[in-house]
């Protein structure tokens, strides 16, 4: 298999998008720096929000998304990823306009989820993600069964994504998105989905325990290392 260039449409958001190449290069098994994954990366922090723009409150990302596809196919990637979940509502549009292929997160972790037998998850991400359902659609076409936070377990979810790391809190009171989780487990969740990639920053960065959670853009990354055409290493 020939090697191929990985592209990163990033900034949505800068940590999130670093977050993505660390995990990459974690992941890759190379005895060397010439075995590692040649990646090219556009960090965009002003494309707009994606949430916002699910919820007809801002501007479409689209046409930004589009643009630093053709960027990044300009510049010599073969194919594509993001490490934003809320952005992949936007997948079909933007699959349409890249000049290259598109890798789907939400995709990759419902494969993966169904390749360790789970059956019922729960999804933690943002407002536009739950609402537009996209997680529970491809975990639906797994048969896998997906739960989310109430009503307010939700808005403690937002803040810890919007409040915590995109404003880079140093400190941020974690007890109530504790509860969130002990919530998701108690309806039965057997994994936590962390689909916004805030969200593993965010429960590392504040104390949230990571036992039993499924890292979406570690998952991604894994693989685009695979798609590249280069190993990666064991989990565990």
């Amino acid at each position: 298999m020939s090697k191929k260039t990985i592209g990163i449409i990033g900034g949505m958001g800068p940590a999130a998008t670093v977050d993505l190449f660390k995990k990459i290069v974690e992941n890759t098994d190379a005895a060397n720096d010439a075995g590692h994954v040649r990646v090219y990366m556009d960090c965009y922090p002003t494309i707009p929000d994606r949430t916002k723009a699910i919820l007809g409150e801002g501007e479409s990302p689209v046409p930004y998304l589009a643009e630093s596809a053709e960027k990044l196919a300009a510049i010599g990637a073969d194919f594509l990823i993001m490490p934003c979940n809320t952005s992949h509502y936007f997948y079909k549009e933007l699959s349409e306009k890249s000049p290259i292929p598109v890798m789907n997160m939400i995709q990759e972790t419902a494969k993966e989820l169904h390749s360790r037998g789970v059956q019922k998850v729960g999804v933690l991400a943002t407002d536009g993600t739950v609402k537009t359902g996209i997680y529970q659609k491809e975990l639906a076409v797994f048969g896998i069964e997906a739960v989310c936070p109430s009503v307010k377990g939700q808005q403690e979810v937002m803040r810890l994504i919007y409040d915590g790391v995109k404003a880079d809190a140093k400190q941020f009171p974690a007890e109530a998105m504790r509860g969130v989780v002990s919530e998701l487990f108690a309806q039965g969740a057997e994994v936590l989905v962390l689909g916004c990639s805030e969200l593993p920053l965010g429960f590392e960065r504040y104390g949230i325990p990571l036992e039993n959670t499924v890292d979406a853009v570690e998952i991604l990354a894994r693989a685009a290392i695979a798609a590249a055409g280069y190993p990666t290493k064991n989990e565990g």
